[in-house]
């Protein structure tokens, strides 16, 4: 085999997403070959240019037979030598961690995926660590369980261990409800667990992470708790928080010693943490090892100039002799203000103030980024479209759907 073949990125995406990532990564030299889904073929619109090949796997509902994909990559490898391998969606890194093991690659091995993907994992390795985590149970015993709910008060929150996000995260109000939601899950008691609620406002980190340390980093609050908001609906915001308050180097700290303790060495995260109501401390809530969702990038690249999912690309394409540098960036604040919307294709016309940088088009829906070197002023006009969103757009809006910070 030649030796003169390009630096070549597996990337795996059983969902469309990281157009940014591919783009970067075929202008960093790279040769792209991207594994998605059969059933994205005639739907998914991929960025022209950026990919060499593309290969296609069977799936059900986005989902990869684990065996096949292992078969089908091992074969791929067998004249094509593959680099790095890239999970650009959450629900593919523990089969790319798989692949990693098979083909003896860099990056996330099945340990460290899996504290990344596993919720419950993921809280064993942080308290570990001494990072303050809420109390929690896996739903592995029910008599652990049962002495979980005599010790720790409800309202308690249930989740499943390989989710994402806010999918499939249920509330709990009595002794009495969590036992017939169980006694109704079979088999699939055990990808549960029951954890602490604590009141508060939930707060994110998103970071860079070279060689083992965390170049940059930029830390942010939701106004409503996602799962609130998912549950409940509302308007989802964001904000970046005053740089340098107490709060934002609580959080950067925090943030480090999480992913620290997750052993994270190279690529982008995104963490969670909910900040009490009642005592002000600072609770760790999860961490992915990927771009955050829901237009958190754009948020943070309206804020820094840096765009994460192009910044991902430029780490998994450094190497020792020519490793990853943070390049400039801008430090203006930022807040992001998502919602339903009743009419089919809103008209924003009205949003027309200097400090709106960024629109969403996409079918009722609302949203845009605001940003500024003012906190206050986009402090300000991020609480006054919430406001208006609400009136000129019929969104719910919740007596308690107001931003903190």
């Amino acid at each position: 085999m030649s030796n003169t073949q390009p630096f070549t990125l597996l990337c795996l995406a059983s969902y469309e997403k990281g157009h940014a990532f591919l783009l970067e990564a075929k202008r960093q030299g790279a040769r792209v070959l991207l594994v998605t889904s059969l059933s994205l073929k005639d739907k998914a619109h991929w960025p022209a240019g950026a990919i060499d090949e593309t290969f296609y796997m069977p799936d059900a509902h986005n989902v990869w037979n684990r065996e096949d994909t292992l078969k089908s990559i091992a074969h791929l490898a067998r004249e094509t030598r593959i680099d790095r391998i890239v999970a650009l969606d959450e629900f593919d890194q523990e089969i790319a961690a798989t692949l990693r093991a098979h083909l003896c690659l860099p990056g996330l091995d099945e340990t460290t995926a899996r504290r990344f993907r596993d919720k419950l994992y993921m809280r064993h390795t942080t308290r570990l660590a001494g990072i303050n985590v809420p109390d929690f149970i896996g739903l592995l015993n029910n008599a652990a369980v049962h002495e979980f709910t005599l010790r720790v008060p409800p309202p308690w929150v249930l989740k499943p261990r390989l989710m994402a996000g806010a999918i499939g995260i249920k509330k709990i109000s009595s002794p009495d409800e969590l036992w017939s939601v169980l006694n109704s899950m079979g088999d699939q008691q055990s990808f549960f667990l029951l954890e602490e609620y604590v009141p508060g406002n939930v707060c994110h980190v998103d970071s860079i992470v070279w060689d083992g340390e965390v170049v940059f980093r930029i830390a942010s609050a939701y106004g409503r708790p996602p799962l609130d908001v998912s549950h409940g609906g509302g308007i989802f915001t964001t904000s970046i928080l005053p740089r340098a308050s107490d709060l934002e180097q609580e959080l950067v700290e925090e943030n480090d010693d999480v992913l620290a303790a997750m052993n994270h060495v190279r690529g982008v995260s995104h963490t969670e943490f909910i900040v009490s109501h009642e005592s002000g401390e600072v609770y760790f809530l999860e961490s992915a090892a990927r771009v955050g969702g829901a237009h958190i990038a754009d948020l943070v690249e309206a804020a820094t100039g840096l765009n994460l999912w192009a910044e991902w690309a430029r780490v998994e394409t450094a190497t020792a002799e020519s490793p990853y540098r943070v390049p400039p960036v801008k430090e203006l604040y930022a807040a992001l203000v998502v919602s339903l919307a009743k009419q089919e294709v809103p008209d924003l016309s009205a949003y027309n103030d200097p400090e709106v940088v960024w629109r969403m088009d996409e079918k009722h829906h609302v949203g845009m980024i605001l940003a500024s070197p003012d906190h206050d002023r986009i402090a300000s006009l991020r609480d006054d479209y919430i406001r208006r969103v609400a009136e000129d757009f019929g969104a719910t809006l919740p007596p308690t759907d107001r931003p903190t910070h």
